[in-house]
């Protein structure tokens, strides 16, 4: 009997990986993206739109320049 549901489950995961599903991952926050290079991001302090490869980012804030970094 334990044995079947073993089988079952191995079948199951194996079946829900291989028709693209994916498991969550348990190390990373819910709120972490990771972003490309030209996605705009709002500077904290002015709130203008600079791309994530233009900006300055101070402990996880983005900034358009340095007048803007605290």
């Amino acid at each position: 009997m334990i044995l079947k549901l073993i089988i079952f489950a191995i079948a199951g995961i194996l079946i829900y990986k291989f028709l693209g599903g994916k498991f969550p991952k348990l190390g990373k926050s819910p709120h972490e993206k990771k972003l490309d290079e030209d996605t705009l991001v709002e500077c904290t302090t002015c709130h203008t739109y600079v791309t994530v490869k233009e900006s300055i980012i101070v402990g996880g804030k983005y900034y358009c320049s340095r007048e803007c970094t605290p």
